[in-house]
């Protein structure tokens, strides 16, 4: 190919000499009879002539190459192959694009589009985009623009992400060209990458979409003052991204949305003067104003710009962590730091104030000073807003029960009171005469509350709960030591305990409330500078509280009980023997270790709340338990609960035999699946599906050393083949064994085992199988098919020969006959010194003694363990039978290869007698066939290729674009052409 592309530079030179040359020549011969020189026109006419002879030669030369090399060479079994031609066609038809750019060479990197390999997909498209690239080339490539463009928007969503990159990028390009290629509906199957968890993806759709929705803008008048605020020209482009973001319907997203954008929109999403005037501002005449929603969708994205320009990393999930920064990025983050602070410092207050009632836009409005550069407040003399912000946020605090508007509240507090800063004494005070108030208030409503017993009336309780869920808000987030809240939160849950009318929401607050109290002790006391006093009393405090969560565990509520719990799993584990590890020994009078009983009512609890139905789960406040979304959120706090409880479990607070109560409930799970739906059932059930992933999740906890874990995926693939084969069909003999189906869950464990050990592992798990099980082919033997082929690794390897390609589709003719008798005792010594030991077990020193009688046949081996008695299956070794097998294996393999080395020399031979031919017939392959030799089908390769042959038209060069990047090389046909016939003369020797 690299030999095909010096001939297209080649040609082309020669293109242009001889256009200068016919240009000399027609201005010689115009010129007059007495001034023209006859001497020079016979020289250019017989330097043309060369130069035409040259070409028909070099034209000679590519038709040869072209027809005899790349029109087999595309659709090569190695993958590497494939790709190299492609990415030459492209160099081609970009550098010489009269010759090489039309729909006869065109259709070869189509077809290949549809490539299994993703690196040769890959080479498509870069090809591709070096042709789009190029305006004036676009009107040669609407025909296959029309053709190929549903292959190419497909491809966006392809397994490959870098393939998938890349389809977007060459979609930009055609839509740079031309705007009216793309339907709305092609545009929109790529608008939705932009919230891909791939960021390369979701960048290059962000890059799509705003070429498509945001390149053009209102232009501007030359000497106009610059237009800023809501009148500004990014006004309408800001709200064109409030109206996809409200269409595309992903409300949760919108951070995913600003880093799609923002490597091409920063401009634009940075324009947050505008944003805050679209807020604040009236619309202007015949303008209409942003709805709530709209508004809402707008504070969310300002919000998110904000915190992209400050973090300068992107959302969770779509990064590995935070990147060294350059000096120059640092710079562009304080100043987007200071230039926010001075806008929102300003605007802020006037927000909250304007949208104090909305609950969902005060909260994310309340999260921008986390933000700010605090210092600002003091060089820029903005007190007076800082001022007005606290007063705001007293008001919300004071108007909000919502959790989350506290919760923002608090953090907005806890950002302010840095003490870095000089502003942190006013703000200090501004919060403690807040939490003073509250304190006062709750201690004086709970007082109240109590002495009225049963007859507290609704409003009371209220007052209780939203004054409790101000405090626990703020003292998740803040020190409240001082206030003592141990004392009353107490109280008030002893006081449920013996009454039991509590309300649900007081005891959930109060417990979380004093679950806080209890880790700030803890927290002051491990700085070491706590006295024995206060350890004595922190020691008590958690003791109590511990008992009073163990006696809610009992409660009527679930919810109650839930939250009990969790709290109770947490401060066992924060006070487990391990918290004096660090240098904290001063802390050891704090350990608890649970009792008994306490163990043993958290069991229960798990065994009750967690495994259980899902329908009967009635958690749901609606009574929809059809509805989805409460099945899912319900299946999610199950989920919380079982992981805080088996992290007990792993820190050894608990016994460790408890752990068998769980895997027990896993395999009651399971058992009465199979029992259920019995050994036909429906393998893409939703109740297989899920033990299936379970176990996928459980595979990856075995981590990437898979030396470390050699030994235990070894005996997990042992036992699991054994449970697989021990009970015979129900069916009788013939039908599947009764729990056959394990082998699919196993199947997601064969990816751990190393790949020497898959081979032996596979040798074991033939030992169970008879002759007639291999043939099977029913749904009911799938999962033994599967497990098979899980385990045979290398078998369909794109980069093998077409040898191996030969080899392995003999092994999968010849594995549905009869396997051959074992081999003589003289080969398998050989076998003997070239194995390695299995990772099964420990293997004992092999002689002639410990291998198979070779006078056995295979069948005996084909006996198995499933219908052989078990006193007859411990007199085998399992390590021996295992280095039979696998010797028995390579003899046999080593003669098919002998085999197939012959068959294939008859065929290459017979390939080159018959020749070569060009597909004329603009008809797309199908997509296997592309891939045939890569399973061994060359014959069907040659047989495919009976077609009349295209000659390569080289037109006059009319093409002057790379007459700068073209080198003057030395180019001589004649030795080319000796070592074309020597190439050949070399091939007729070695096949003859």
């Amino acid at each position: 190919m690299k030999l095909m592309t010096a001939l297209v530079n080649v040609a082309l030179n020669l293109s242009i000499n001889m256009d200068n040359t016919q240009r000399q020549y027609e201005a010689e011969r115009n010129k007059m009879v007495a001034k023209r020189a006859n001497d020079r026109l016979e020289l250019l006419l017989q330097k043309r002539k060369e130069l035409q002879e040259n070409q028909d030669e070099i034209e000679n030369m590519m038709n040869a190459i072209f027809k005899g090399v790349f029109v087999h060479r595309y659709r090569d079994s190695i993958a590497e192959i494939r790709a190299i031609c492609i990415e030459e066609i492209g160099v081609w038809m970009k550098l010489y694009s009269d010759a090489f750019l039309n729909d006869s060479y065109l259709k070869y990197v189509g077809w290949t589009m549809h490539d299994k390999q993703g690196e040769v997909r890959l080479k498509c498209l870069t090809a591709l985009q070096g042709l789009y690239y190029n305006r004036e080339l676009n009107a040669r490539l609407e025909l296959f623009t029309s053709r190929f463009k549903d292959r190419i928007v497909s491809m966006t969503l392809d397994k490959e992400y870098d393939v998938a990159v890349q389809a977007i990028k060459l979609l930009t390009l055609v839509l740079n060209s031309t705007d009216e290629v793309l339907t709305p509906e092609d545009c929109e199957s790529v608008y939705h990458l932009v919230y891909s968890a791939h960021r390369p993806v979701a960048v290059a759709a962000g890059e799509f979409l705003y070429k498509k929705l945001f390149s053009q803008r209102e232009p501007e008048e030359e000497g106009a003052p610059k237009r800023r605020g809501r009148q500004s020209p990014n006004a309408n482009l800001i709200k064109t991204t409030v109206f996809f973001f409200l269409e595309s319907e992903l409300h949760e997203h919108a951070a995913y949305l600003v880093d799609s954008l923002w490597e091409c929109g920063a401009e634009l999403l940075k324009d947050w003067e505008c944003m805050i005037s679209l807020l604040l501002d009236d619309p202007l005449p015949g303008e209409e104003a942003l709805t709530d929603r709209q508004e809402t969708a707008l504070i969310e994205i300002m919000l998110c710009t904000v915190r992209q320009a400050a973090e300068c990393h992107p959302p969770v999930g779509r990064g590995t962590g935070k990147r060294v920064m350059t000096a120059k990025e640092k710079k562009t983050q304080l100043d987007d730091r200071t230039r926010m602070t001075e806008l929102f410092a300003v605007a802020l207050p006037p927000l909250l104030a304007k949208y104090a009632v909305d609950a969902e836009k005060v909260t994310n409005l309340l999260q921008l000073p986390q933000f700010f550069d605090l210092e600002i407040y003091t060089t820029g003399r903005l007190e007076k807003h800082l001022e007005s912000l606290l007063r705001q946020i007293r008001e919300i605090v004071e108007k909000h029960t919502d959790t989350e508007v506290l919760e923002s509240c608090s953090k907005t507090y806890h950002a302010l009171c840095n003490e870095e800063f000089t502003i942190f004494n006013r703000v200090d005070i501004a919060r403690s005469q807040l939490l003073d108030e509250l304190v006062d208030k709750f201690n004086r409503l709970l007082e109240d509350f109590l002495q009225e017993g049963e007859d507290a009336d609704e409003d009371d309780a209220y007052q209780v709960l939203s004054t409790l869920k101000r405090i626990t808000a703020f003292h998740n987030a803040h020190d409240l030591s001082g206030w003592d809240l141990f004392t009353s939160n107490f109280k008030l849950l002893n006081t449920g305990i013996e009454n039991g009318d509590m309300p649900e929401q007081i005891v959930i607050h109060s417990l979380q409330c004093t679950h806080y109290v209890i880790l700030w002790h803890l927290a002051k006391s491990s700085e070491g500078s706590s006295r024995k006093d206060d350890l004595v009393t922190l020691r008590k405090q958690m003791r109590a509280f511990c008992m009073m969560c163990q006696r809610y565990l009992t409660n009527v509520n679930t919810a109650v009980k839930e939250q009990a719990f969790t709290i109770l799993c947490d401060l066992l584990l924060i006070f487990s023997h391990q918290m004096v590890s660090g240098s904290r020994e001063h802390l050891e009078s704090l350990i608890y270790s649970p009792e008994d009983s306490l163990q043993s009512e958290l069991l229960s609890f798990i065994l009750n709340h967690v495994f259980i139905d899902q329908d009967d789960d009635t958690n749901s406040t609606d009574g929809q338990q059809d509805d989805e979304a409460v099945k899912i959120e319900a299946l999610h706090k199950r989920r919380n609960l079982l992981a805080a409880y088996c992290k007990l479990i792993i820190y050894c607070v608990v016994e460790m035999k408890t752990g068998a109560d769980i895997f027990k409930q896993y395999m009651r799970l399971f058992n009465e699946m199979l029992s259920e739906l019995g050994h036909g059932f429906d393998r893409s059930s939703s109740a297989f599906c899920g033990i299936k992933e379970l176990a996928r999740r459980f595979s990856l906890t075995f981590g990437l050393d898979q030396v470390k874990t050699r030994d235990a995926i070894a005996m997990l693939h042992k036992d699991g083949i054994e449970f697989a084969f021990k009970d015979p069909s129900p069916q009788g003999e013939g039908g599947p064994p009764l729990n056959l189906a394990f082998l699919d869950i196993l199947s997601e464990f064969s990816s751990k085992l190393m790949r020497q050990d898959k081979r032996t592992v596979h040798m074991y798990l033939e030992r169970f199988m008879t002759f007639q099980m291999a043939l099977q082919r029913e749904d009911c033997w799938l999962p033994l098919i599967s497990y098979r082929n899980s385990l045979q690794a290398g078998g369909d390897d794109d980069t093998m020969s077409v040898m191996s390609g030969y080899s392995s589709r003999g092994s999968s003719i010849r594995s549905k006959k009869a396997k051959p008798p074992a081999e003589s005792s003289s080969s398998s010594e050989v076998w003997q010194q070239s194995m390695q030991t299995p990772v099964m077990m420990p293997s004992p020193h092999l002689t002639s003694t410990a291998m198979r009688d070779p006078k056995r046949g295979r069948d005996d081996s084909y006996m198995g363990v499933y219908p052989l008695p078990h006193d007859q299956q411990q007199q085998h070794s399992q390590v021996t039978w295992m280095l039979a097998q696998r010797q028995q294996e390579e003899a046999r393999q080593q003669q098919e290869r002998a085999m197939n080395y012959a068959k294939l020399r008859t065929n290459l031979q017979h390939a080159i007698r018959r020749g070569t031919g060009l597909m004329e017939e603009d008809e797309e392959p199908i997509v296997e066939d592309v891939m045939m030799s890569s399973e061994g089908r060359m014959d069907d390769l040659n047989e495919g290729m009976d077609f009349d042959t295209m000659d390569i038209d080289l037109p006059p060069s009319k093409n002057r674009r790379e007459r700068s990047e073209l080198k003057p090389d030395y180019f001589d046909p004649a030795s080319i052409m000796d070592e074309s016939v020597r190439g050949a003369s070399l091939c007729a020797a070695h096949s003859g």
